[in-house]
């Protein structure tokens, strides 16, 4: 039945880390006489990536194999892969699942390709499934840290870096393929280098990408506040094509909290952290997330995190209410807080930001910024500043009569500003 298979739909739930994982085999693939396909009506197969990280994620993920399942049972597709974090973390799904023909882990491409009855050749050109003007840069796999809450070092285990070489072998790669705006993601991305070279090496990666390489725009996203190296606000502060933008997840502010969590981070260290970021690089815009409604959270914990927010002024903020991930050390704790009490105080926080965000969105009226172009609307262009990372951030709505390529800079002028999204005049008087 293998043979007869030349369409292959491939479907991604989760991060841009799994999107990732998805363009790699999608490459590896690309190459051994299959056609890739979005349209279900002529997929003759069918692969999932799927995400297991928290409940909602993995009811999605069930959800989407039971559709492929039923197509499946009908012979309306020859055969139906499971692969990724929530196969990775329940492989038993196969004997509960009986549609699906093969249940693999993380970074099975060997094993999908044999499974096909094709040879697996590790030389490949990822396939992007972003927008060709910018993709992600996967650093490493892995986490070495043993948050309360997290199931991703029981999915995919201990921190591994890639190599230098092979890295930089890939962003080549992607600048050949047009990419003009890389976004550098890990679990953690300050830990990189660490376990293979006994040093943190992201400093001299993110130097290496903005001496040699002619990227408009280089990210950094997911990095750990515990043993922040430094010296890559240096790097950043430096480089006009790095994006004066860092994602520091901190989950919460609360000592009582992050002790409890694991996080081996401090409020004092936080605070004396953001200082120096915003002391080194002025212009920053930090994005960061939060978790409420963990299970030792207090009334007055989730108070001094909305004191904390309201505080800060993050540039960029998101929320997640807790959940219960079994196998994680925090699952002992049970999920005493209902969760109705996490809904409002994700709503609270997220009413703040809000006003927050508004309040500094206003405040740019008037300045004349650079905005990437991403998409052209009927009547209108959508593009982001180097302070928003794709998909994820707020937009900038763009009215012009001139054409525009996704992937070009242009220089543009604030008239208006929303919570969420900026409105500009080019060109910029």
């Amino acid at each position: 039945m293998s043979n007869e298979i030349k369409k292959i739909a491939i479907f991604t739930l989760g991060c841009n880390k799994n999107l990732v994982d998805s363009e790699r085999l999608a490459g590896i693939l690309d190459g051994k006489q299959f056609e890739l396909t979005h349209n279900l009506n002529e997929a003759e197969a069918v692969i999932i990536n799927t995400c297991g990280f928290i409940k909602p994620a993995k009811e999605e993920s069930i959800q989407l194999i039971l559709q492929m399942a039923e197509l499946r049972r009908r012979n309306k597709i020859k055969k139906l892969i499971v692969f990724g974090c929530l196969s990775q973390r329940y492989p038993d799904l196969k004997n509960q699942i009986l549609q699906i023909d093969e249940i693999f882990g993380i970074e099975p491409y060997k094993q999908i390709v044999n499974s096909f009855g094709k040879k697996y050749v590790s030389d490949y050109t990822r396939l992007l499934m972003t927008p060709s003007h910018y993709s992600y840069l996967k650093i490493s796999e892995g986490c070495s840290h043993r948050c309360s809450f997290c199931a991703i070092p029981l999915i995919k285990g201990k921190y591994r870096s890639r190599s230098m070489e092979e890295l930089l072998k890939e962003a080549k790669d992607l600048l050949k393929q047009g990419v003009q705006e890389l976004n550098i993601i890990a679990q953690d991305t300050t830990f990189y280098g660490k376990d293979i070279y006994g040093t943190y090496k992201l400093p001299f990666l993110l130097n290496n990408l903005a001496d040699n390489f002619e990227f408009k725009w280089i990210r950094l996203l997911y990095t750990y506040p515990t043993n922040f190296p430094k010296e890559v606000l240096k790097v950043i502060a430096q480089h006009d094509n790095i994006c004066k933008y860092i994602d520091l997840p901190l989950q919460h502010i609360s000592n009582n909290v992050l002790h409890s969590m694991k996080r081996r981070s401090t409020k004092e260290n936080i605070i004396e952290l953001i200082k120096e970021i915003r002391d080194t690089i002025p212009e920053v815009a930090i994005r960061t997330t939060f978790i409420v409604g963990y299970p030792s959270e207090t009334e007055q914990d989730f108070e001094e995190l909305y004191t904390f927010v309201e505080e800060q002024k993050f540039e960029r903020l998101g929320v997640f209410t807790y959940s219960p991930e079994e196998g994680t050390s925090a699952y002992s704790l049970g999920d005493p807080i209902p969760q109705k009490i996490k809904d409002e105080r994700l709503d609270k926080i997220m009413r703040l930001q809000q006003q927050i965000s508004l309040e500094r969105n206003k405040s740019l009226i008037g300045k004349t910024i650079d905005v990437i172009i991403d998409d052209e609307n009927k009547k209108f262009y959508i593009g982001r500043t180097q302070f928003d990372a794709p998909e994820i951030d707020n937009g900038v709505i763009i009215k012009s009569t001139k054409k525009f390529l996704p992937g070009v800079i242009i220089k543009a002028k604030i008239v208006r500003a929303e919570e969420y999204d900026l409105h500009v005049e080019y060109p910029a008087n």
